[in-house]
């Protein structure tokens, strides 16, 4: 790597943890308000997995720092603008002696962008149990790197730049510029943040959150044969839900299983699965998203 890409990912990783450093405003009344720095994008769209982990932030912000994420349910109201900070405001819905709830909404020019519920917990022991990672997946160093060409498109940059703050490896390979000529609605991608990240877990739950919206919606699109570059391909995220189980490091490899059980009526769900390198399962998610592509001929 030469010493460019070096600096432009330290640049990259040194931006996304600067637009997690929310900035609070000091104003409460029946609300704490936070805001934040967004991550400049080309398409001049928000991406998703920023507002997800600073809602995350924003709603630990008003809890002591042993309560900890543990579940978090969202959905997407109105495409963000890249160029603007926003706005959260959250809402202390309930403290009990094991469990708070929050309420996170996102705002620009007034108007919510995002609404999240999010429940968290202090950690305590109890029954543990965990799906075992599939077998067979070829380790990260096995996988192809993302080329430039492929990042040229990658849809965490809007289609951009080459500097992304996170390093992916499809293993089945990416569908940036072209769609596999195998269509199923399974995929599996090791990813990290590329360089080395502070020991604060509460970082790292907010980054895995940010993650969670990276390749999820490119299960419907396998499996229909589609890519980020087929003409006239219209996606957008709905809606998204997490829950953490256990503590995992983002700046180390994480391999994130994903398939999509159903696709209908414009809208397509994909589940997916973290492990570790080690196969321990640290979190969950799920996603609905909208998904038009041009009628045959039009």
């Amino acid at each position: 790597m030469t010493n460019d890409a070096n600096g432009n990912a330290e640049a990259a990783v040194a931006q996304l943890r600067d637009i997690l450093d929310l900035h609070s405003t000091g104003a409460r009344t029946t609300e704490d308000i936070f805001t934040g720095d967004s991550q400049p994008m080309r398409s001049g769209r928000i991406f998703g997995g920023q507002v997800l982990a600073q809602a995350i932030v924003a709603a630990a912000r008003t809890l002591p720092e042993e309560r900890i994420a543990h579940s978090m349910h969202g959905y997407f109201l109105r495409p963000g603008d890249a160029s603007e900070p926003v706005t959260f405001a959250v809402d202390r819905i309930h403290d009990g002696r094991s469990f708070s709830t929050r309420r996170a909404q996102a705002f620009q020019r007034g108007v919510p962008i995002f609404s999240m519920i999010a429940s968290f917990q202090d950690e305590s022991p109890g029954v543990e149990h965990e799906v075992p990672a599939p077998a067979g997946i070829p380790s990260p160093e096995e996988v192809a790197a993302t080329s430039d060409a492929d990042l040229d498109v990658h849809p965490l940059t809007g289609r951009a730049v080459f500097d992304a703050p996170v390093e992916l490896r499809h293993v089945s390979g990416p569908i940036y510029l072209t769609a596999q000529a195998e269509t199923r609605p399974q995929h599996a991608v090791w990813m990290r943040v590329r360089r080395p990240l502070p020991d604060d877990p509460a970082i790292h739950r907010a980054i895995l959150a940010y993650l969670s919206d990276l390749s999820i919606q490119e299960t419907i699109l396998r499996a229909h044969g589609l890519s980020w570059s087929t003409p006239g391909l219209n996606v957008a995220s709905l809606d998204h839900a997490m829950w953490w189980h256990r503590p995992a490091r983002t700046d180390e490899w994480l391999l994130y299983v994903l398939e999509s059980p159903s696709a209908q009526g414009g809208r397509g769900l994909s589940t997916g699965r973290f492990y570790t390198r080690d196969g321990a399962l640290v979190a969950s998610t799920a996603q609905e998203i909208m998904v038009r592509v041009p009628a045959p001929g039009a």
